[in-house]
């Protein structure tokens, strides 16, 4: 599900690492696949999305693939060598990511992982800041090597990171990480807050709709009985366009803060909805 123009909070900062690895990866999120989609801010980072449309194809078949899954739960104070991957994207818990490897590096990755446990790490990365210290385990349950040795894959986020150490560059990034958890929230209504988060996305979807001319209706469950961290993992996928907003709300270790901050932004999304509504009822030939 893709929400309209955002327009954050907050100023997005993150941390970054001082490897800054240039890279071409064929890759989206199916998060950013809304071609419709103007953002508020930093256009370019839809460049991907433009390009490489086509690549929402693999939802549909990917029922297809070779199914292989290697589960291995982090401990919060365990250190581990992840291989990784730098991506002009932000992959959260749950979300699932379609990427197309064709890169001869990368290609050498993949080689590695299907003998391995088919997880490596996605990390946010863009030629003005650099490369970010968090990330998000991507591991592969789908995929499909073609003649050429390239490789079409689907990964579902799991485990956060933080990079303490960069082992090497070449072939390919891989380092040390310790894992990410929240921590535990103080006595605030974590339920009451997710409730507040749903009902402003519903009001976001519900104005857009009428903006763009698709019947008005009800919004359907959002929140599909998930719990407060999960469901905010899941609005933050929402966030289109703004990658360095989705990079702070990853890097945040509190879940009421995360929930907060985003509905903070849909609030501001739902001001500028309602006034380009009202003046869309002024002048409805504009």
């Amino acid at each position: 599900m893709a929400l309209p123009q955002l327009i954050p909070s907050h100023s997005s900062s993150s941390s970054s690492l001082t490897h800054q690895p240039s890279i071409s990866p064929n890759a989206v999120s199916p998060y950013l696949l809304n071609p419709n989609f103007k953002p508020f801010f930093n256009s370019s980072s839809l460049f991907q999305s433009r390009r490489f449309h086509r690549l929402s194809s693999l939802r549909c078949f990917a029922s297809s693939f070779p199914e292989k899954r290697h589960p291995y739960p982090p401990q919060s104070d365990e250190s581990v060598r992840l291989p990784l991957f730098p991506l002009p994207l932000v992959l959260f818990p749950g979300a699932v990511l379609p990427l197309q490897i064709f890169e001869f590096r990368y290609r050498i990755m993949m080689h590695t992982l299907l003998h391995t446990d088919l997880r490596f790490g996605v990390i946010y990365s863009d030629p003005v800041g650099g490369t970010s210290d968090v990330g998000c385990v991507g591991d592969i349950f789908k995929h499909e090597r073609l003649v050429d040795d390239r490789f079409f894959l689907i990964c579902k986020g799991q485990e956060r990171f933080r990079v303490t150490n960069i082992v090497r560059k070449k072939p390919y990034l891989v380092a040390e990480v310790n894992w990410l958890e929240d921590r535990p929230s103080s006595d605030e209504d974590l339920e009451g807050i997710a409730d507040e988060v749903e009902s402003c996305m519903k009001d976001v979807i519900r104005l857009s709709n009428r903006l763009n001319g698709k019947p008005v209706k009800e919004a359907q469950d959002l929140r599909r009985n998930l719990f407060p961290t999960p469901f905010s993992f899941f609005v933050g996928s929402t966030f289109e366009g703004a990658p360095k907003e989705q990079q702070a709300l990853l890097e945040l270790e509190d879940t009421a803060a995360r929930l907060r901050r985003e509905k903070g932004t849909l609030r501001n999304t739902l001001n500028y909805l309602s006034a380009a509504s009202a003046v869309k009822d002024v002048f409805p030939s504009s």
